[in-house]
Formats: structure tokens, sequence, C-alpha cells
């Protein structure tokens, strides 16, 4: 009988975990309306994000670790976020250092600058020093950064703001159609895995 009773407790916990690990619509996340095509065959999680964001700054250690071991069916994509002009710096300079390369090189620093040093980097001269500090070619950089193809995708980012609705920093996106918004960095890691559960349903 105490067998029993065990198992009929370890069930009702069981239950009560699996209910609450449910996401909220309006709670956990939003719908993007309508939803957005997507670029990639993959479910896709858009990260928006800005260098100076301090939630950003928290949530990267969290998005990286999750990033490293994500399934295989999906694909994380960056996406500075142009509020008002003087982020465009930022986000210049990040498709510029991507076109080259040296994302992977700069990122992390450039969040540390903004967050940790409180040096807000506001033009291309103050950009161009501190990547060239970090050993990235300066010439190389400011041609990247004031090419036709960064425009492009600065102003691609501007529009992609506007499609899904983007009000804040950081947002996250899956597969174009759920928003992750305003969560702690923990608990944005948490949706994201639930909501790529629910678009890998909808895939199939």
């Amino acid at each position: 009988m105490k067998l029993i009773t065990n198992l009929i407790v370890a069930v009702a916990l069981m239950a009560s975990g699996a209910a609450s690990a449910e996401l909220l619509l309006g709670k956990d996340y939003t719908l993007v309306k309508p939803p957005q095509p997507t670029d990639s065959k993959k479910i896709e999680v858009l990260e928006f994000f800005f260098y100076g964001c301090s939630h950003c700054f928290n949530l990267e250690p969290k998005l990286n670790a999750w990033e490293k071991t994500k399934p295989s069916d999906v694909e994380l994509v960056l996406v500075p976020t142009v509020f008002r002009d003087s982020w465009e710096p930022m986000a210049r300079t990040y498709y510029a250092l991507d076109s080259m390369g040296q994302v992977q090189k700069l990122h992390d620093a450039l969040f540390k600058t903004w967050n940790l040093e409180n040096t807000p980097l506001l033009d291309e001269a103050a950009i161009r020093n501190f990547a060239s500090a970090r050993g990235v070619d300066g010439a190389k950089f400011s041609a990247a950064y004031n090419s036709f193809s960064v425009q492009s995708r600065v102003t691609r980012s501007k529009q992609m703001i506007r499609s899904y609705g983007v009000e804040g920093t950081p947002t996250m996106i899956v597969d174009g159609k759920y928003k992750i918004s305003g969560l702690q960095p923990d608990d944005s890691i948490r949706v994201l895995k639930e909501l790529i559960v629910m678009a890998r349903k909808d895939h199939k």
C-alpha cells in the first residue's frame, strides 16, 4: 500500500512539474502578428540586441552557453538594433566585423567596453581605434563600415524591427512567429527552448 501511495505522489509531482513548465502566452512569450517568413530552412532564432544594453549584456553568457549546445536544426542570427541615430554606429560595427570574419574576436569586448568600462563608442573614429587596438586592420574596418553592403544590412535591420514589432532589447524571435522579451536571462533561455519545441512541431 505504501508503494502505491509513493507512486501516486511521484506521478502527481511529475504532473505538477510538467504543468509548471507550460508556457503562458502573454506572459512567457507573445505572437508576432503577422508571422514573418524566415531566411532559413532551420528553426530560426533572431536576437535583437544593442551593445550598450545592460540586459543584453546579462543575457549574453547564457545565450552563448545555449548556442554551444543548440540543436542542429536551429540557427541563431544576431540583429543589431537601431532605435535611434546614436545606435547606428554599433549596428554598422557588427555588420562590418561580420563581413570581415571578426565578430567573434570583438563581440564580448564590445559588450564589456559599454557595460563594464562605461565607454560608449559613438563614432567611426573611436570604433576604428578600438578595433585597431585589438588586432583588426583599421583601414579594412573603415572600408567595410562605410560599404554599401553594410549600409544595406543596417537598413534591413531597421525594417525587421518594424516587421517584428520589436520595442526593446534584448528581444528574441523564434521561427518568425514567437517573441520573447522582458524576461530574466534564465527564463529567456528556458522559454526559448520550449518555443523551439513548439516550432519543431509546427514544421512537422
